[in-house]
């Protein structure tokens, strides 16, 4: 019998997930596509294979009924097959997929984003966030006639390519010709990038961060890096995957009045569609087209970035965004989790041990041990007695469809979770945890 969020609090059955699991270890390495979605960032024998979603919700292959967060890693703001961004692909889908020409609507859809996104002269449509900043980075060296790249050390991650995957625990294959080429700098610390610039004259390229992750920039910081970058002869490049179009309709840089060399945006961009997107200054991207007389830069190139019916999604999300209190909604349903959820843990004593952190539209919880350390076991036991609660939350990432149902029962879900964390801190975790502790994603072995 599928357990429904009615009775969540009977045993769940992943019989299903477990066989499906298998055998997904058998065909894909690592069990998946991605591997923060990997069967090691999940509770052993916890670790639901999906089937459906609708809204905020999903379902497994047991027929287990979820409240989801983090929506396909942050990419599906709007809610999993969000009427509006369903029917502009399935309208598109007879038309054609891709031909030998642009198709129109890769010039209405680019023409869109830029009213969006105002500090943009271009753009370039790809697949994922990863070729985005990438192709930012070739394109910074091209620009500067220089190598090497600063990045922000304390945000986790920018590329599946080389050129970032070098400064990882798991650089296994990189040559370090390669890996040498990066440094990194400390965010909210301006001195840890001038620094850099002063120990690499005229070298640096590029400046790469997030404009933020858990923790707010100080007032002086974004401003300082753009002068930095401006004095320093640098592209400050705006990793925008998460925080586009969930901080403001036009991106942490609208939210924070700053103005990048280079944005790339995805994620949220599609509502769960494969299109992402690197924007810019014209005298920049020009660089990756004809009409200069520069040496030419091969900037972006997919074969499916310009795939008509994601762009038909991307435009309707877009318009959604634009028509709708998305952006409100998703501030006013984190701000009342937050504030549920930290009450919550105040009672059971558990405020410095589950700490809920970032902005109400994009929050994640902590998990600390008695000593206020970091640990991954009680992350797997926070992720094990949520699950039985019908909650699939390995970040509190709220989207457009969580209802204030959705958001009362994580409340409940929390605080039973809450109690189970007490004992296991005053009994010991062993009598609570069933099976190994989840991993890093970033590690050199198994």
């Amino acid at each position: 019998m599928p357990t429904k969020l009615s009775d969540s609090h009977s045993p769940l059955s992943f019989n299903r997930s477990d066989e499906l699991n298998a055998r997904l270890a058998q065909v894909v390495p690592g069990g998946g596509h991605t591997y923060a979605k990997g069967i090691d960032q999940f509770p052993e024998h916890m670790a639901p294979v999906i089937v459906r979603g609708s809204g905020a919700h999903v379902w497994d292959a047991d027929g287990n009924e979820f409240i989801e967060y983090g929506s396909g890693l942050r990419a599906v703001t709007l809610g999993h097959a969000f009427p509006a961004v369903i029917e502009a692909a399935r309208e598109q889908l007879p038309l054609g997929s891709n031909f030998i020409r642009p198709a129109q609507i890769e010039l209405d859809c680019a023409e869109q984003f830029l009213r969006l996104v105002p500090a943009a002269d271009m753009v370039k449509f790809c697949k994922d966030g990863s070729h985005a900043v990438s192709g930012a980075v070739r394109l910074a060296r091209a620009a500067t006639g220089r190598t090497m790249i600063a990045i922000c050390g304390d945000q986790p991650f920018f590329s599946t390519d080389d050129w970032f995957i070098g400064t990882t625990p798991m650089h296994n294959g990189i040559p370090e010709g390669t890996r040498s080429l990066v440094l990194k700098f400390h965010y909210n610390d301006l001195a840890s990038l001038e620094a850099l610039f002063d120990a690499y004259p005229g070298q640096i390229a590029a400046v790469v961060l997030e404009a933020e992750k858990e923790t707010p920039p100080l007032p002086d910081f974004l401003p300082g890096l753009r002068a930095l970058c401006d004095r320093h002869g640098a592209v400050f490049v705006l990793d925008e995957m998460i925080t586009g179009f969930r901080w403001h309709n036009g991106g942490a840089q609208a939210f924070h009045a700053i103005q990048p060399d280079l944005s790339c945006f995805g994620k949220g961009l599609g509502n769960g569609f494969s299109v992402s997107a690197l924007a810019g200054r014209r005298e920049l991207m020009r660089l990756g087209g004809i009409d200069h007389d520069r040496e030419r830069v091969f900037l972006l190139s997919t074969t499916h970035g310009g795939e008509t019916h994601a762009l038909a999604a991307a435009m309707a999300t877009m318009r959604v965004f634009e028509t709708e209190p998305v952006i409100e909604t998703l501030w006013s349903r984190g701000t009342r989790l937050s504030e549920g959820l930290r009450q919550a843990a105040s009672l059971h004593g558990l405020a410095e041990q589950v700490p809920i952190l970032g902005r109400p539209c994009c929050l994640v919880f902590g998990s600390r041990d008695r000593d206020g350390q970091p640990s991954q076991p009680f992350r797997t036991l926070m992720l094990q007695e949520l699950l039985k609660r019908g909650i699939l939350a390995s970040s509190l990432v709220v989207n457009y469809s969580h209802s204030e149902a959705d958001i009362d029962r994580t409340i409940d879900a929390f605080d039973e979770t809450f109690a189970v964390y007490r004992r296991a801190l005053d009994d010991g975790l062993e009598f609570y945890l069933a099976g190994r502790p989840v991993k890093p994603v970033f590690r050199p072995f198994a």
